[in-house]
């Protein structure tokens, strides 16, 4: 049956965010191809008229997983705190560094669910990997910070101490609970305490 150009963009769209979002849960060689089209509700077959390669669909949803962005977050109480770097930058940390987040890499930050896979994925992945990165500071620094170029440097330490916390809570969340909520509550706390600074 002869697909519309139409439908075959929807078709694409719908593998890549497939993939996005399965590879975030499972990693990039947790997940097959026949995985990723029947969640997108397509045949096996169907992903190779889209893209060249595996590979090639690996770096188009990793971009896409980018699309998430810390900045804002599902939920963020930012309410007062437009004004107040120290307010959004409180609500953006506890809300990257909950639970929910940790319990839900699917849908959460890229960085936190492929940064080892991208970084063994070899040049092509690590370089769409860097762009979101790259990205992700550059919303944090214009929502939390404001424009200057000098808080760039404290932008990557709160970033990168934020990505580092999620990875260990998350590794340590079904072999000890309680180590996994002390770590993203240490952080919450270290990073942006509740009765400020």
């Amino acid at each position: 049956m002869k697909v519309s150009k139409a439908q075959a963009a929807e078709h694409r769209e719908g593998i890549v965010d497939a993939a996005a979002r399965l590879y975030r849960e499972k990693g990039l060689g947790g997940v097959g191809v026949a995985e990723i089209t029947r969640d997108a509700g397509l045949t096996h077959g169907g992903l190779y008229r889209h893209f060249a390669s595996k590979d090639a669909l690996a770096r188009e949803a990793c971009l896409r997983a980018f699309d998430w962005t810390i900045t804002p977050l599902e939920g963020l109480d930012t309410a007062g705190a437009d004004d107040d770097p120290a307010s959004r930058l409180r609500a953006l940390v506890h809300a990257y560094l909950s639970e929910n987040h940790r319990d839900d890499p699917g849908e959460g930050c890229p960085a936190a669910a492929l940064a080892t896979d991208a970084a063994r994925a070899g040049p092509e992945m690590s370089e769409v990997f860097a762009q979101g990165v790259e990205r992700n500071i550059q919303r944090f620094m214009e929502v939390v910070q404001g424009e200057e170029p000098s808080k760039r440097a404290q932008t990557i330490v709160t970033l990168s101490s934020m990505v580092g916390a999620l990875l260990l809570a998350r590794a340590t969340a079904a072999g000890n609970p309680a180590l996994s909520e002390e770590i993203l509550a240490t952080l919450r706390e270290q990073l942006a305490p509740l009765g400020g600074e």
